[in-house]
């Protein structure tokens, strides 16, 4: 398979099989990507990202009532052709991009978390993975208090040192935005059929040998809580009358 050159090359994927456990009083009755922020799915912003970046392909992993993201969005979506992969039981999301790397047929692939948005240009991270091209790279974004999401330290080379665990008054930092670029060969080592997570199982045993992080200045926002939907709710209704 010849490398990717450009981000119309590329496959996304979109992890978006969450339960959205801690927010049941918005999404009792559909996957927590399909939560309505400011008029539409959440993931309609995800997509709309990745098409305004030039991406061409995405790859959907689903899961729990995974045919209400297939009903919605269909085939395409806003000059995206979309794909489906729905997985069997909860994998995690590592084990999501493992189960889904038939449909995967970029080198690299990028990958966004379903719950989460980062007001970042993609453009800017593909060239800078192109520059450097890591076995697998984070998009690291700063925060004013990063206790909530743990942070991430790189060195000056960019390469990634050390996960922090989340702490009480942690202060600023560089947190995981949920934004990755990862070779195929990264995702063939993920074991197959089995819960496999990205943050917690997998990038941390990449620490030195050559996992590398993208720091941007963009707005982070998650879906994870009531308060923090809110949130997005009120960044995209403003971006909307921008």
């Amino acid at each position: 398979m010849a490398p990717a050159t450009d981000l119309s090359q590329v496959t996304a994927a979109i992890l978006a099989g969450g339960l959205g456990t801690r927010l049941r009083s918005v999404v009792a009755d559909r996957p927590k990507v399909m939560a309505q922020v400011n008029g539409k799915p959440f993931l309609a912003y995800l997509l709309e990202q990745l098409s305004t970046a030039g991406c061409r392909s995405v790859v959907l992993c689903t899961g729990y009532l995974g045919e209400q993201i297939e009903a919605a969005f269909g085939a395409q979506y806003a000059g995206l052709k979309l794909f489906y992969a729905r997985e069997p039981q909860a994998l995690g999301t590592a084990g999501a991009l493992r189960f889904a790397l038939p449909l995967l047929t970029s080198d690299p692939v990028i990958a966004l978390n379903g719950d989460s948005y980062c007001d970042a240009d993609l453009q800017a991270y593909w060239h800078w993975y192109c520059e450097g091209q890591p076995v697998a790279s984070l998009l690291l974004t700063e925060v004013g208090n990063a206790s909530r999401y743990g942070s991430v330290l790189i060195d000056a080379e960019t390469r990634v040192r050390q996960f922090c665990e989340k702490s009480a008054n942690m202060g600023p930092g560089s947190i995981n935005a949920g934004v990755y670029i990862l070779r195929r060969a990264v995702l063939e080592m993920v074991p197959l059929d089995k819960m496999v997570s990205l943050e917690y199982d997998f990038f941390p045993k990449l620490v030195g040998q050559g996992l590398m992080g993208f720091v941007t200045q963009g707005r982070f926002l998650d879906i994870g809580t009531p308060e923090d939907f809110a949130l997005a709710e009120a960044f995209f209704a403003a971006k909307s009358h921008a």
